[in-house]
């Protein structure tokens, strides 16, 4: 499928991945973010100079697992934007 397809399964909860990626489990999810706040932890309140507890908004965003199993913000490339092999993850 299309990644205009994949950002509404994406949307519905479901997880994605493309078969072009030579990753092991790779997938990308859509986290809903934080729209009434949340008290940030010791590791963003130094990041951004705020008081530890401070509650911030967080918009919602994609979130890549990676090969190594940790999990990271994502941003599309053109070339996964382009590519028509994207597939819903059981």
């Amino acid at each position: 499928m299309t990644f205009s397809e994949a950002l509404q399964y994406l949307k519905d909860g479901e997880k994605l991945a493309r078969e072009g990626w030579n990753g092991v489990n790779m997938f990308i999810v859509h986290q809903n973010g934080y729209p009434d706040g949340i008290a940030i932890n010791k590791n963003t309140a130094e990041a951004t100079g705020l008081a530890e507890g401070t509650v911030c908004v967080f918009r919602s965003y994609l979130m890549m697992r990676t090969a190594d199993g940790s999990f990271v913000p994502w941003v599309v490339s053109q070339t996964d934007l382009l590519e028509e092999d994207w597939y819903v993850v059981d």
